[in-house]
Formats: C-alpha cells, structure tokens, sequence
C-alpha cells in the first residue's frame, strides 16, 4: 500500500503552513497492544511529516487495566499525543464526540488502535480528502480494489450483508456506513451535531453528513485481522449476532424509515386483494343461487358466503386494514424524516454561523 503520496514541493513548506492532522484513538482495555502500536502509528505519521504536522488523541473510554495510566505515560515519549478520560465506559460515539471537541486539525482521521486497519490507510485518506476537497472520506473494503483478511467467518459474513442493507437503504451512494477508519475535514465535523453514544455514531455521521449534502468519497481499504488472530487476542466488540443484527436494522430504520412501512404494506396490499378478489367471488356465487324476491338478498348472500368461506372473509378484511395501516405509518414517517432533515440542516447552519462568530 502506498505510503509516501505527496508532492515533493511539500518538503520546502514552513511548517507553520502544512495542514495539521488529528489522529483519534478511542481505547477501551487496550493496555495488552497500546504501546506497541502506537508506535506503528507515530513512525508512520513521521513519514509524512513533510506535508502535515500532527497531534494524536487517544480516549480511554472508561477502562478497567492500565490503559489510561499507559497512555499517560506515553506522553512523555510523544510530545503530539493528547490524552483524554472517560470515568466510565460510555461508549465508542462519546469518545469519537470528546475527540472531535478537543480536536484543532485542519483533518481529523480516525483509526482503530488495534491497527485491523494499518497505520497506511492514514495517508491514503489524506490524499483523497485534500484532492476531492470531501467534507467525509471512508476507508472501505468492500468497494472494488477492498480486501478483507483472517476476519472470523461469523464476523465476515455478518458485516458484509449489515454494510449491502445500510448501503441499500442510503441510497447506494457508499459501500461500507460501519468502518471506523475515516478522514473528515476538521471544521465539518466539530460542527456536526451528533447524539449517538455507541456504534450507531458510525452509520450516524454518514447519514447527517447526506442531509447537509455534504461530499462524501470513499477509497479501497484492507480490513486484516490477521495479528488478532496471530497474538490470540479477543476483539471486544459489540458483534453479538442478536444485538447487532438488531442495532443494524435500528439504523437503516433511521436511513430509510419508511421503507419498513411502505414496502410492507404495498406486498400486503397485493395478497389482501388477491385475497379480497376471492371472497367477492364467493359472494356473487351465493347472490345467484339465491331466489329473485327474497328479502335482503345480499345480505343474505353474505351470510352464505360467509358461513361456507369464514377465513377467507377474515383474512382478507385484516389484512386490507393493516395494509392501509402500515401505508399510513410510511406516509408519516416519511414526513417526519423530511421535517427532521429540514430542521437539522437548519439548526446546523445557525450552530455553524454561531461558531464563527465567536
């Protein structure tokens, strides 16, 4: 992967003009792989340190070994690394939000501090951001030219079909809406009002960042777990198949609200009529056996009808009723998402305009 992308002239640039790079950590009982890779990643940053300067946030989010305590001792080692403390583990969308406030890069990249993405993938997001001017660029392996490397098969396979639906639901417009690597412009994302506190802040940023139609781009990245897998370390993670099954249908809900309304009740539509079709059927053969002259003639067939085919009666009057429900409730979803899109792109560019006030 290459690692060296950036012009020559770069190299005469006073550093006081080359763009200065956060690089956010978030760690969670990471003391084991900490110092190591941390070094990874500081001999990496200093291969480039002819077009950027840098400070490296690491967030230990509430951890219960020496993570925080090794972190602040690296310090002195690392006179660009910052450190900040959660009491408590809140989560991977509270460190991300705690970094990003205390962030002052012209770029903000974020990286997973296990390296299942290697430190290169910093440089190659870089090079996309500065040359397409993206306010959001994700590392994604599941685009053409991505890799995925000794991830568990369960993993593999659960993450794959979670990023196809998110990306579905999104529009098509990016392959992957779960990575951690990313690279955003600095000043976007200090503006970016987020609320989530887990995970779901992944999926959350690239939503948010549609709605204020920002660019976002994407380069091929390789996902390798392969020194997990050597050192026998367990990825802590919220990858329980149950919960995250549910936290991936909880956010595509939040995509696409309506889709999980409408679709359903348009196929229901369909097998009520079809249903619907039937019993007006056995109806009109009732209506015709029975005698002209007789009183309430339809009724009567109804009731005839009804008798010999009570389910099909049943059955399609229900689901004729759901079908409009659920019709309904995409309608009304699909408003309120207009509504809250509309709001939150105002409320960002009063909170935007406020900011540069200050």
């Amino acid at each position: 992967m290459s690692t060296m992308v950036h012009s020559a002239e770069a190299v005469d640039k006073p550093v006081e003009q080359r763009p200065l790079v956060t690089v956010v950590l978030p760690a969670f009982n990471e003391a084991a792989i900490l110092e190591h890779n941390l070094a990874e990643v500081f001999s990496y940053l200093h291969s480039l340190d002819a077009s950027y300067r840098w400070e490296v946030i690491i967030v230990n989010d509430g951890s219960s070994d020496a993570t925080g305590a090794l972190a602040d001792s690296l310090r002195a080692r690392y006179p660009e690394l910052v450190v900040a403390h959660h009491v408590t583990n809140f989560g991977l969308g509270q460190a991300f939000k705690t970094a990003f406030a205390r962030s002052r890069g012209d770029f903000v990249v974020t990286l997973d501090v296990d390296l299942s993405y290697a430190p290169e993938h910093i440089g190659l997001l870089l090079e996309k951001i500065v040359a397409s001017r993206a306010k959001l660029v994700l590392a994604s392996p599941y685009m053409k030219g991505g890799k995925l490397s000794a991830v568990p098969r369960m993993r593999r396979v659960m993450s794959v079909w979670a990023n196809r639906f998110l990306s579905f639901l999104s529009g098509g417009q990016v392959s992957t809406l779960t990575c951690m690597t990313r690279a955003y412009d600095g000043m976007f994302v200090r503006d970016l009002n987020l609320r989530a506190t887990g995970m779901d802040v992944m999926p959350e940023t690239i939503y948010k960042a549609m709605v204020l139609r920002a660019r976002i781009e994407q380069v091929p990245a390789h996902l390798d777990w392969s020194r997990q897998v050597a050192t026998g370390l367990k990825r802590r993670s919220s990858m329980r198949i149950l919960r995250h099954t549910l936290a991936t249908i909880l956010q595509g809900f939040v995509l696409r609200p309506f889709v999980f309304f409408i679709v359903p009740g348009l196929l229901l539509f369909a097998f009520a009529a079809w249903t619907n079709f039937w019993m007006l059927t056995h109806f009109f053969d009732a209506y015709r056996r029975i005698e002209e002259g007789v009183p309430y003639r339809m009724s009567v067939a109804v009731a005839h009808a009804y008798q010999a085919y009570p389910h099909t009666f049943i059955i399609g009057l229900l689901s004729l009723m759901l079908a409009i429900q659920l019709v309904s409730l995409g309608t009304l979803a699909l408003q309120n998402k207009t509504y809250f899109e509309e709001l939150f792109h105002i409320n960002s560019a009063i909170k935007k305009a406020l900011s540069r006030r200050e």
